[in-house]
């Protein structure tokens, strides 16, 4: 039986289990520069001695306006390469695999002075009015996703995730809500993630998968649905995407926590409907803290991964917990100093 357990490969990518740690911003850089902090090293490699099979960092800007806030790691810039390496070394020396999420956020830079957009529409009355992009400009950041990616791998990233989910700028333009331009980029929502994925694509090494994080249904009156998702994935894969991650909301009042109605593996059926409908595989997320509910998504095959988000927030051994609980751990999946603390192991 396939389980959470199980290991999984994907191209070059070969991971110990079917967990995910999925890209959380910790809002913990020091300074402007975007540059990694001991907190970044400890939060990712701890999960690490947790047994995360693949653990993904956060959404990191591919401009320093195109970050949430300046609090937010970047891959702009070469210097910030060795912070990143550090991590990925430590990272790999216990075993796991780790990827890091490219991003902008587009009008949602909270610290940019004028965030930039598809078109000059603001996320709601609070936030900042932003500026539309022109083609150059948009032809710049495809150059800086592509470099960007170039950077990951100096640093030893074993994959990267692209984010086109929650509201961000890829989402942006291929959102009906957010893309009223009547240009190329309009008349093709999909123009710009595609230019992105190729771009990345183009860089990283054959056998290296490519990873995007979709929202595959927005919450809110014009929004699309999952029927409108499928097909911008359709188009994502065949640009070069291996993997969807596959997420909801992001316009709109409800975001990326569900809303008020979203209960436990909310979000597996929408990762299933972009797997069956493009024969492609996907990491599913939303509400999967239940060791429980973690290995029925695994077990009847609705994704080939799972993501443990808030879950792992409270326990970076989360992982390991779950093994213990779900019939008892391998003493070999354990770090030896911490092998007396477990009990119930095979």
């Amino acid at each position: 039986m396939t389980d959470l357990f199980a290991p999984y490969e994907l191209k070059a990518l070969t991971l110990k289990n079917r967990v995910v740690m999925p890209p959380m911003c910790q809002y913990a850089v020091e300074q402007e520069d975007g540059i990694a902090t001991d907190w970044h090293f400890v939060h990712y490699v701890s999960r690490a001695v947790g047994g995360t099979g693949l653990i993904i960092v956060e959404m990191s800007g591919i401009h320093p306006d195109g970050r949430i806030t300046s609090r937010d790691t970047g891959i702009w810039d070469d210097r910030q390469i060795a912070a990143f390496k550090r991590i990925t070394s430590a990272v790999h020396a216990e075993g796991a695999k780790i990827a890091i999420q490219l991003g902008h956020a587009g009008r949602k830079a909270v610290d940019a002075a004028v965030p930039v957009a598809p078109s000059a529409v603001a996320f709601d009355e609070r936030s900042k009015t932003p500026r539309a992009l022109t083609r150059e400009e948009i032809a710049g950041l495809v150059t800086a996703y592509r470099d960007a990616a170039l950077r990951a791998v100096e640093a030893g990233f074993d994959t990267v995730e692209l984010h086109g989910a929650h509201g961000y700028l890829i989402h942006q333009f291929h959102s009906p809500l957010t893309n009223l331009r009547e240009d190329e980029y309009g008349q093709d929502p999909a123009l710009f993630g595609m230019q992105v994925v190729e771009a990345v694509r183009e860089v990283l090494p054959v056998e290296m998968p490519l990873l995007m994080r979709v929202s595959a249904k927005e919450y809110v009156e014009g929004g699309y649905n999952e029927a409108y998702a499928l097909e911008f994935c359709r188009r994502y894969k065949d640009a070069g995407v291996d993997m969807f991650h596959v997420s909801s909301g992001g316009e709109g009042p409800i975001g990326s926590n569900g809303g008020p109605n979203a209960g436990p593996a909310y979000q597996v059926e929408l990762a299933e409907y972009i797997r069956s409908g493009l024969h492609v595989p996907v990491i599913a997320v939303g509400r999967l803290e239940s060791y429980e509910e973690a290995q029925a998504v695994i077990v009847e095959a609705k994704a080939e991964l799972v993501a443990i988000g808030r879950g792992m927030l409270s326990d970076p051994y989360w992982v390991l917990h779950a093994e213990e609980a779900l019939g008892g751990i391998r003493v070999e999946h354990l770090p030896k100093p911490y092998v007396r603390g477990h009990w119930n192991k095979k």
